[in-house]
């Protein structure tokens, strides 16, 4: 009985440890990242998501503005996924949540918030209260056909949250 009794509280001593231990942002939430863009999304209720997420993790947020018909958009996506150093790079310091424009939906209700979008993809970044920091026509950010790893790194560099 004392064993049991012994083994008992062990385990529930390291048990304590092990949670004490675990770091915020390894604690499951019930956020779902917003990676394509889609009509049918309540873009709304995703960027205030986002905006949640981000104050929950000390992260900002990157409103992508665009859709499945845009080419810039894909090849925004693709240099991200050809580019692992800077998606770790902007995934560690911004929630990323893509809203859709196309005929089937504008979601101009929520694009009106922070500004225009003259051309696609826009990229809007929020503090993690849901301010609008930049507006940022990503055409300064391309090169050739793709987009520029130094521009791109600039930008995330610029309007990444500051450690203090």
């Amino acid at each position: 009985m004392k064993f049991f009794a012994g083994a008992l509280t062990l385990t529930l001593l390291l048990s304590c440890f092990m949670t004490a231990q675990t770091p915020t942002s390894a604690i499951s939430t019930s956020y779902t990242a917003v990676t394509a863009y889609d009509p049918a999304r309540d873009a709304a209720k995703d960027v205030d998501s986002a905006v949640a997420e981000a104050s929950r993790t000390g992260r900002r947020v990157m409103v992508e503005i665009g859709g499945k018909w845009c080419i810039w958009c894909t090849y925004f996506d693709k240099f991200f996924e050809t580019n692992a150093d800077l998606r770790e790079v902007r995934d560690r310091n911004f929630v990323t949540v893509k809203v859709n424009f196309s005929p089937e939906n504008k979601n101009e209700a929520v694009i009106s918030r922070y500004g225009k979008a003259p051309g696609y993809p826009h990229i809007f970044i929020l503090d993690s209260n849901g301010k609008l920091l930049q507006s940022q026509d990503t055409s300064a950010l391309e090169q050739g056909r793709g987009y520029s790893k130094e521009a791109v790194q600039k930008f995330l560099s610029d309007w990444a949250p500051k450690k203090s």
